[in-house]
């Protein structure tokens, strides 16, 4: 029998009788309630007497859950459009007797048949995958088929990687019929052969719904409470709430797996469930929320055992997965610098400024190009081309411009330069930089800016900085990190409970000192792999040990080393949403990252931009700045996801 992992359990003294007296005493007041009633009547009382999002979540939780399942599919489908994420969400995720209770009360409620109604609203590999899931005929969990599984992974991976085009309609048999567990040793074993995800695959592979649905399917096959946490968190965040989500999946797994849920929800978002419902609604409508939601984990470093498989789990994936690294902009193709140096000089000449050449070759080159434009200009022109930019161009698309043209140890030498001159220091921009760059960009950007400020930044760092923080900074600045892969004797060493997880309870200086002495000196490899036994030995998280034993720029910069560590694109993905979101934009982090990143992993970082807040980059670009300084952006974004 599983454990129940629920927030809602039978009450211990249910009285139907009693309870239907007192909903009615609570809505008319007067009379007697009838005993014929049915849950039809007491929900149109329910909605008499109620009003707005109160009133449908009560409504949702009168509903038995297939009856509900079935509204949620019904209004997805009807009308113009279709809400394809609803779809996703509930087909994806239920088990085979759920998906057969929903399909009847499907017929039940509406008279129709689900599988006809849904094959009329959608179309393609995403409707064949979806008749497939309505069939409510996956392998149940005690059927795995151990001879098959290394067979099922290398069909995966000829179905897809290894040949030009893509056979859907294995992908569509192989994860609409396998077990969970089978498909769990599949996916490992996928990992082996193609040296990826099967997740990374789907991206590169597939498209539109039927990405989403399939990388659906697999985020459930790995773990149904991280896919609710996901949604959950797209429900709440940036401006704006999806109540239809957030009701459905509060009260569809709230007898389910809602504990489960919120573990993962802290693991993924370093943020309570909690938190950010009360953070998000108000009312009547939060205080139900909150009862469904059970308890806040804001302060919790244990994990319940399905956290810790998952958390484990995530950074084994991390440790093993050989990502391909793609910038979005590329060599130009019939590069011709002397030609690419006059016309910018032209552009530049006379009355007025022609911004759109400038754009279109600046934007269009790699680095290695422009310098040899920047060469190129000064031997045929005698003049410096970063000198009559600046004097032409304004405002951000100047700095964006002159960015683009520096070489890139120049650039992030301005960069550290800037963000500690002045009245304040930015120590975001500190962090972001001396964290993910490798030793030779740290140590190429140390000269730049000695022969640029007349200064080592080890003395600028000393000046602008103070205690932990300021040895942390010193200590990445020296571009000494390890580059070997990782030593799992070393790791499981490092990761001892009496390493860090005891150290929890000394002094915080000593507790500073042991997380430094491993994060900034390990290489990524083997911290992938300390950060992995660490859970295992503790059954702590290490973000949430940072987040609980350290503070200010000292937890910034630990937070910013493990992220980095578990997914790079992702840790930028993150900095470049904070730059846009909200009022204003901190367009100097917007700057530094896009033009930082062009080259090296762009397209990556749009990819986890896109899967983590369900917008694209170019979406955010496209609505925060304007003009021409716009129009460079979205040409080193590369396209719309």
């Amino acid at each position: 029998m599983l454990e129940f992992r629920g927030t809602i359990a039978d009450h211990p003294d249910f009285d139907a009788g009693s309870d239907a007296e007192a909903l009615y005493d609570a809505m008319k007041g007067f009379g007697e309630c009838q005993d014929s009633s049915s849950i039809d009547d007491l929900i149109d009382d329910l909605k008499y007497e109620l009003t707005g999002k109160f009133e449908r979540l009560i409504v949702v939780l009168m509903r038995p859950p297939a009856y509900h399942d079935a509204k949620e599919i019904k209004d997805a489908i009807k009308g113009a459009g279709t809400d394809e994420k609803c779809l996703i969400e509930i087909l994806a995720s239920r088990t085979n007797e759920q998906i057969h209770n929903l399909v009847a009360a499907y017929k039940d409620a509406y008279g129709r048949d689900l599988e006809e109604d849904v094959i009329g609203d959608t179309s393609g590999h995403f409707k064949k995958m979806l008749v497939v899931l309505l069939q409510g005929t996956r392998e149940e969990d005690d059927v795995v088929s151990e001879d098959l599984v290394e067979q099922d992974a290398q069909d995966l991976y000829d179905a897809g990687e290894a040949q030009w085009g893509t056979d859907e309609a294995k992908f569509i048999m192989l994860l609409g019929n396998r077990s969970v567990i089978h498909l769990q040793l599949v996916f490992d074993e996928y990992q082996k052969i193609a040296e990826k995800s099967i997740e990374d695959s789907i991206k590169s592979e597939l498209s539109g719904d039927f990405e989403r649905l399939m990388l659906a399917v697999v985020q459930c096959i790995r773990s149904k409470p991280m896919f609710f946490a996901k949604r959950l968190y797209k429900s709440m965040k940036g401006l704006g709430t999806a109540d239809n989500t957030l009701i459905r999946i509060m009260v569809s797994r709230s007898e389910i797996d809602m504990l489960d849920i919120r573990e993962c929800f802290r693991l993924r978002y370093e943020k309570s469930l909690y938190n950010m419902i009360q953070d998000d609604t108000s009312g009547d409508y939060k205080r139900t929320l909150l009862k469904l939601c059970g308890g806040d984990d804001d302060m919790a470093g244990e994990f319940f055992p399905e956290a810790a498989q998952i958390a484990y789990k995530m950074w084994e994936i991390s440790a093993m997965t050989k990502v391909q690294l793609r910038g979005t902009v590329r060599l130009y193709q019939n590069f011709d610098p002397a030609s690419d140096a006059q016309a910018l000089r032209k552009a530049m000449k006379g009355f007025g400024t022609d911004e759109d050449t400038i754009i279109d070759i600046v934007a269009h080159r790699s680095n290695a190009q422009r310098q040899e434009i920047r060469q190129t200009f000064k031997s045929l022109l005698g003049r410096d081309l970063l000198a009559d930019l600046k004097s032409e161009l304004s405002k951000n698309l100047q700095r964006l411009i002159l960015g683009l043209m520096m070489t890139p140890a120049e650039f992030e030498a301005k960069m550290m330069k800037k963000a500690m001159e002045g009245a304040g220091t930015d120590e975001h921009a500190l962090i972001e930089i001396l964290v993910t760059r490798s030793n030779q960009e740290i140590q190429e950007m140390c000269s730049a800016y000695q022969n640029a400020y007349k200064k080592s930044l080890e003395d600028a760092i000393t000046s602008d900085t103070s205690g932990h923080f300021k040895r942390i900074l010193i200590s990445l600045a020296q571009g000494a990190r390890e580059e070997d892969p990782a030593d799992m004797a070393r790791a499981l060493e490092d990761a001892q409970v009496n390493e860090l997880a005891d150290a929890c309870n000394a002094d915080p200086g000593d507790l500073e000192d042991k997380f430094m002495s491993i994060l900034c000196t390990r290489s990524f490899p083997h911290l992938r792999r300390v950060f992995q036994e660490f859970v295992r030995c503790s059954n702590k998280d290490i973000e949430q040990i940072i987040k609980k034993e350290m503070s200010g720029d000292v937890k910034n910069a630990m937070f910013a080393i493990v992220r980095s560590v578990k997914n790079q694109p992702s840790y930028f993905a993150d900095r470049l949403y904070k730059a846009m979101k909200g009022l204003g934009t901190d367009d100097r982090a917007l700057i530094r990252i896009m033009v930082s990143r062009s080259e090296i992993d762009l397209f990556n970082i749009r990819k986890e931009f896109k899967e983590t807040h369900d917008a694209s980059l170019h979406e955010f670009i496209q609505g925060d700045t304007s003009g021409d300084y716009r129009k460079t952006l979205l040409i080193l974004c590369g396209g719309e996801d």
